[in-house]
């Protein structure tokens, strides 16, 4: 089998991809900020930063990316050899569904990923390799995500759950566990020079039931809080300041209204690709552990 660099191993879905890559036979190179050890005979831990710190590494491998696509694509667009490289890349679907955001701050993410895809993509033709970047929706499943996680947290701290009522925009949550079987077979199919697939979990729900699945889904008893749309609206603008949601901004809450959702069927016609319908359950709010 092949060995793979794995870039973000000890993110939310490299804590899937690397015991997948190890139970396929593949050798894998862990690069990871943080110095680690592992027991597995074939699984080798490098500390090392992106773009800028990181180590010499083996020749001749193929390539997952499953951290911080921006990061990645600067290190690539340095001009490190990676040869005929087979490449396959996480990315996210906010580098379309942000461009035209209300949120200044959200249009720039969006600018951010849409320059890291080209030069993923630039990087590849340059060299002779194959890119495989994968966009997913909404990540949950290793409680490492700034959406859903967050909300839980708050909730078992305060032992109270924001709910929404009125959000009517449809969801599409997608486990990182899915992603990772999605990283694993673009790996093995037949590459094509450049594909994009689009990520999506196997069901759309509106907001506001995704948030009551989430409440469902605890271990711990909590007081359901609806929230009214014009509250929500009101409180806007101090939304990032709020530990129940997250990394949420002005422009994440003025969409709890519209769909935010990805077509798949490329993904699963062309890597047999599978995706869970939305039933979270307590673990998927805890960080699974490392290989």
């Amino acid at each position: 089998m092949a060995l793979c660099l794995v870039f973000g191993a000890s993110g939310a879905i490299g804590r899937f991809l690397v015991p997948r890559l190890l139970s396929a036979g593949h050798d894998v190179v862990a690069i990871s900020r943080t110095p680690r050890t592992s027991a597995h005979p074939r699984l080798r831990w490098m500390t090392g930063e992106l773009p800028d710190c990181v180590p010499e590494l083996p020749t001749g491998a193929s390539i997952l990316s499953v951290g911080p696509l921006d990061r990645f694509t600067e290190w690539l667009a340095a001009g490190h050899t990676i040869g005929s490289a087979r490449i396959v890349a996480v990315g996210s679907l906010s580098a379309v569904t942000k461009q035209d955001s209300a949120d200044p701050a959200e249009r720039a993410l969006a600018a951010r990923l849409a320059d890291a895809e080209r030069r993923l993509f630039d990087a590849a033709r340059s060299s002779g390799a194959s890119a495989t970047l994968l966009r997913p929706t909404l990540i949950y499943g290793a409680g490492m995500d700034r959406s859903l996680t967050p909300i839980v947290r708050f909730a078992h701290r305060w032992r109270v759950f924001p709910l929404v009522p009125g959000a009517s925009g449809l969801r599409q949550p997608v486990h990182a566990h899915d992603i990772a079987a999605a990283c694993a077979s673009a790996l093995a199919a037949n590459a094509l020079p450049q594909a994009v697939y689009d990520l999506g979990g196997g069901e759309r729900l509106a907001f506001a039931a995704m948030l009551e699945r989430v409440h469902a889904s605890l271990p711990f008893a909590t007081l359901a809080l609806p929230l009214p749309m014009p509250l929500l609206r009101a409180a806007a603008g101090l939304a990032s300041r709020l530990p129940a949601f997250g990394a949420a901004s002005a422009g994440a809450i003025s969409r709890v209204r519209e769909d935010l959702v990805a077509a798949a069927d490329a993904a699963m016609r062309d890597l047999g690709w599978t995706p869970r319908a939305f039933a979270p359950r307590a673990e998927d709010w805890i960080p699974p552990p490392l290989s």
